[in-house]
Protein backbone atom coordinates (compact mmCIF):
# COMPACT_ATOMS: atom_id res chain seq x y z
CA UNK A 1 0.00 0.00 0.00
CA UNK A 2 1.24 3.41 -0.86
CA UNK A 3 0.34 6.14 1.66
CA UNK A 4 -0.08 9.64 -0.56
CA UNK A 5 0.16 12.41 1.46
CA UNK A 6 -0.98 14.96 -0.80
CA UNK A 7 -4.07 12.88 -1.92
CA UNK A 8 -7.28 12.31 -0.97
CA UNK A 9 -8.75 8.85 -0.27
CA UNK A 10 -11.86 8.47 -1.01
CA UNK A 11 -11.91 9.25 -4.45
CA UNK A 12 -13.07 7.27 -6.65
CA UNK A 13 -14.82 6.02 -8.78
CA UNK A 14 -16.76 5.72 -10.46
CA UNK A 15 -19.39 5.09 -13.82
CA UNK A 16 -22.17 6.87 -15.14
CA UNK A 17 -23.81 4.70 -17.02
CA UNK A 18 -27.28 6.69 -16.75
CA UNK A 19 -25.84 8.92 -19.24
CA UNK A 20 -26.19 6.46 -22.06
CA UNK A 21 -29.82 7.31 -23.02
CA UNK A 22 -28.09 11.10 -24.40
CA UNK A 23 -26.34 9.30 -26.82
CA UNK A 24 -26.38 5.73 -27.05
CA UNK A 25 -29.22 4.03 -28.89
CA UNK A 26 -31.20 0.92 -27.71
CA UNK A 27 -29.08 -2.08 -27.19
CA UNK A 28 -29.39 -5.47 -25.50
CA UNK A 29 -27.88 -6.13 -21.97
CA UNK A 30 -23.47 -6.86 -22.56
CA UNK A 31 -21.30 -8.49 -20.05
CA UNK A 32 -18.16 -6.11 -18.77
CA UNK A 33 -15.13 -7.78 -18.51
CA UNK A 34 -12.44 -5.55 -17.79
CA UNK A 35 -11.26 -1.77 -18.47
CA UNK A 36 -10.89 0.73 -15.50
CA UNK A 37 -12.39 3.90 -13.74
CA UNK A 38 -10.63 6.82 -13.04
CA UNK A 39 -11.78 9.38 -10.66
CA UNK A 40 -9.51 13.11 -10.91
CA UNK A 41 -9.84 14.27 -7.45
CA UNK A 42 -11.30 17.74 -6.68
CA UNK A 43 -8.52 20.14 -4.94
CA UNK A 44 -11.07 21.18 -2.37
CA UNK A 45 -11.58 17.58 -1.19
CA UNK A 46 -7.90 17.24 -0.86
CA UNK A 47 -7.08 20.44 1.07
CA UNK A 48 -10.39 18.99 3.42
CA UNK A 49 -9.10 15.61 4.35
CA UNK A 50 -5.35 17.16 4.66
CA UNK A 51 -6.52 19.99 7.20
CA UNK A 52 -8.41 17.05 9.02
CA UNK A 53 -4.91 15.10 9.28
CA UNK A 54 -6.24 12.08 7.26
CA UNK A 55 -3.80 10.39 4.78
CA UNK A 56 -5.38 8.50 1.71
CA UNK A 57 -3.89 5.61 0.11
CA UNK A 58 -4.23 2.93 -1.89
CA UNK A 59 -5.54 -0.73 -1.53
CA UNK A 60 -4.06 -2.89 -4.80
CA UNK A 61 -4.99 -3.29 -7.88
CA UNK A 62 -6.39 0.07 -7.21
CA UNK A 63 -3.98 2.65 -7.27
CA UNK A 64 -2.99 6.78 -6.62
CA UNK A 65 -1.33 8.73 -9.06
CA UNK A 66 -0.39 12.63 -8.85
CA UNK A 67 0.00 13.66 -12.26
CA UNK A 68 0.63 17.58 -12.88
CA UNK A 69 -0.65 18.56 -9.59
CA UNK A 70 -4.04 16.68 -9.78
CA UNK A 71 -4.27 13.54 -8.05
CA UNK A 72 -6.09 10.66 -9.55
CA UNK A 73 -7.35 7.18 -8.00
CA UNK A 74 -7.74 4.86 -10.89
CA UNK A 75 -9.51 1.28 -10.19
CA UNK A 76 -9.91 -2.11 -12.21
CA UNK A 77 -13.55 -2.89 -13.41
CA UNK A 78 -13.89 -6.92 -13.34
CA UNK A 79 -17.60 -7.62 -13.90
CA UNK A 80 -20.61 -6.39 -14.74
CA UNK A 81 -23.72 -6.21 -16.96
CA UNK A 82 -24.86 -3.18 -19.02
CA UNK A 83 -28.11 -2.45 -20.78
CA UNK A 84 -27.59 0.67 -22.97
CA UNK A 85 -31.16 0.59 -24.01
CA UNK A 86 -32.92 0.44 -20.54
CA UNK A 87 -30.44 2.58 -18.84
CA UNK A 88 -30.02 -0.41 -16.33
CA UNK A 89 -26.65 -1.60 -15.09
CA UNK A 90 -24.21 -2.66 -12.59
CA UNK A 91 -20.67 -2.69 -12.47
CA UNK A 92 -17.98 -3.53 -10.16
CA UNK A 93 -14.30 -2.96 -9.24
CA UNK A 94 -11.25 -4.46 -7.47
CA UNK A 95 -8.97 -2.58 -5.33
CA UNK A 96 -9.60 0.83 -3.23
CA UNK A 97 -8.58 3.25 -1.01
CA UNK A 98 -7.86 3.59 2.68
CA UNK A 99 -8.36 6.48 5.16
CA UNK A 100 -5.71 6.82 8.29
CA UNK A 101 -5.15 9.22 10.56
CA UNK A 102 -2.91 8.28 13.45
CA UNK A 103 -3.93 4.48 14.71
CA UNK A 104 -7.25 5.32 13.20
CA UNK A 105 -8.26 3.73 9.61
CA UNK A 106 -11.07 3.25 7.39
CA UNK A 107 -10.13 0.91 4.12
CA UNK A 108 -13.25 1.51 0.97
CA UNK A 109 -12.73 -1.56 -1.45
CA UNK A 110 -15.32 -3.23 -4.10
CA UNK A 111 -16.75 -0.23 -5.52
CA UNK A 112 -20.00 -0.87 -7.11
CA UNK A 113 -21.88 1.29 -8.88
CA UNK A 114 -25.51 0.84 -9.10
CA UNK A 115 -27.69 1.95 -12.01
CA UNK A 116 -31.32 1.13 -12.36
CA UNK A 117 -34.34 2.88 -13.65
CA UNK A 118 -35.69 3.99 -10.38
CA UNK A 119 -33.68 6.14 -8.09
CA UNK A 120 -30.35 7.84 -8.64
CA UNK A 121 -26.59 6.72 -9.62
CA UNK A 122 -24.89 5.98 -6.50
CA UNK A 123 -21.45 4.14 -6.33
CA UNK A 124 -21.26 1.34 -2.88
CA UNK A 125 -18.30 -0.31 -1.03
CA UNK A 126 -17.43 -2.17 1.91
CA UNK A 127 -16.59 -0.72 4.08
CA UNK A 128 -14.12 -1.74 7.22
CA UNK A 129 -12.92 0.37 10.10
CA UNK A 130 -10.43 -0.34 12.91
CA UNK A 131 -10.52 -3.72 11.15
CA UNK A 132 -14.05 -4.42 11.96
CA UNK A 133 -16.17 -4.97 9.21
CA UNK A 134 -19.17 -2.41 8.43
CA UNK A 135 -20.87 -3.43 5.60
CA UNK A 136 -21.38 -1.74 2.01
CA UNK A 137 -23.28 1.49 2.11
CA UNK A 138 -23.29 4.10 -0.12
CA UNK A 139 -19.90 6.37 -0.82
CA UNK A 140 -20.68 8.72 -3.69
CA UNK A 141 -23.80 9.97 -5.66
CA UNK A 142 -22.90 10.35 -9.25
CA UNK A 143 -24.55 13.24 -10.90
CA UNK A 144 -24.73 12.89 -14.85
CA UNK A 145 -25.70 16.39 -15.60
CA UNK A 146 -22.45 17.07 -17.96
CA UNK A 147 -22.11 13.45 -18.56
CA UNK A 148 -20.00 12.41 -22.30
CA UNK A 149 -20.98 9.46 -23.64
CA UNK A 150 -19.26 7.28 -25.96
CA UNK A 151 -20.26 3.40 -27.40
CA UNK A 152 -18.00 1.92 -30.35
CA UNK A 153 -16.07 -1.60 -30.49
CA UNK A 154 -17.43 -2.99 -27.86
CA UNK A 155 -16.06 -0.16 -25.05
CA UNK A 156 -18.24 2.06 -23.69
CA UNK A 157 -16.53 5.34 -22.42
CA UNK A 158 -18.38 7.40 -19.82
CA UNK A 159 -16.64 11.15 -18.94
CA UNK A 160 -17.47 13.90 -16.76
CA UNK A 161 -19.38 12.52 -13.87
CA UNK A 162 -19.19 13.99 -11.04
CA UNK A 163 -19.16 12.67 -7.59
CA UNK A 164 -20.30 14.01 -4.44
CA UNK A 165 -19.92 12.48 -0.60
CA UNK A 166 -22.87 10.69 -0.13
CA UNK A 167 -24.95 11.36 3.26
CA UNK A 168 -24.73 7.54 4.67
CA UNK A 169 -20.32 8.05 4.24
CA UNK A 170 -20.20 11.36 5.43
CA UNK A 171 -22.16 10.12 8.77
CA UNK A 172 -20.12 7.10 8.62
CA UNK A 173 -16.70 8.83 8.33
CA UNK A 174 -17.70 11.53 10.74
CA UNK A 175 -18.64 9.04 13.45
CA UNK A 176 -15.21 7.38 12.69
CA UNK A 177 -12.58 10.03 12.73
CA UNK A 178 -14.19 12.42 15.51
CA UNK A 179 -15.01 14.95 13.35
CA UNK A 180 -17.11 16.31 10.93
CA UNK A 181 -17.26 15.67 7.45
CA UNK A 182 -20.16 17.18 5.31
CA UNK A 183 -22.54 15.40 2.52
CA UNK A 184 -22.33 16.67 -0.66
CA UNK A 185 -19.11 17.55 -0.50
CA UNK A 186 -17.06 17.40 -4.10
CA UNK A 187 -15.27 14.29 -4.58
CA UNK A 188 -14.16 14.88 -7.87
CA UNK A 189 -14.44 13.82 -11.53
CA UNK A 190 -14.71 10.36 -13.02
CA UNK A 191 -13.93 8.66 -15.98
CA UNK A 192 -15.19 5.09 -17.19
CA UNK A 193 -13.59 2.78 -20.07
CA UNK A 194 -15.44 -0.27 -19.55
CA UNK A 195 -14.93 -3.06 -22.05
CA UNK A 196 -18.16 -4.95 -22.97
CA UNK A 197 -18.35 -8.57 -24.13
CA UNK A 198 -20.89 -8.71 -26.96
CA UNK A 199 -21.25 -12.27 -27.75
CA UNK A 200 -22.56 -13.11 -24.46
CA UNK A 201 -25.63 -10.86 -23.50
CA UNK A 202 -28.15 -11.54 -20.37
Amino acid sequence: MKIMHSAIALGVLSLSLAAAPLSVSAAPTHNAVGGQTVVALADSFVAALKGLGVAPGSIGPGRLEERHGTVFAIFPITTGAVDLGAVKGEIDHTGGLSLTAGSTRVDLTDFDIDLYTTGSPVLTGLVTAGGNFVGRIPLFDLSLASATVADREDVLKVGDVVLTLDPAAATALSGVFGTTIPAGLSIGTAAVRAVLEPDRRW
